[in-house]
């Protein structure tokens, strides 16, 4: 699997959050993820949701989609209290490494390609 946004790749290890369980859980207790990962958490409906870092000593940033997977906002958090919102309704959030939104030029609007896979 592998996430691309404008031709360029996001990551290549790919793991998703269909259930609310590994969604509340997120990367709590997990060790600094590599470059090539991304969570990618999956809705059951389109919904105003927040994140926070509890228990996540790393930085990440936060990738958040409509229901057509186009980019609403991206923010980075950070370890242990970063905390953020999306304003607008969320289908998707992809939770990858710091720096990453930036690196790639992911902004509003961009269209993220990759297979649902909590069918």
């Amino acid at each position: 699997m592998i996430l691309i946004s404008n031709g360029k790749e996001i990551a290549t290890d790919v793991a998703f959050a269909c259930s609310l369980f590994k969604q509340v859980k997120g990367l709590m207790f997990s060790r600094k993820i590599p470059d090539s990962y991304a969570l990618v958490f999956v809705m059951k409906k389109a919904q105003k949701v927040s994140l926070h870092m509890l228990f996540v000593n790393y930085p990440i940033d936060a990738i958040f989609l409509d229901e057509q997977k186009r980019v609403i906002q991206t923010s980075s958090l950070q370890a242990w209290i970063g905390i953020c919102s999306c304003k607008e309704k969320v289908k998707y959030i992809i939770e990858t490494s710091h720096g990453k939104s930036d690196k790639i030029g992911i902004t509003a609007g961009d269209k993220i390609y990759f297979e649902n896979r909590c069918h």
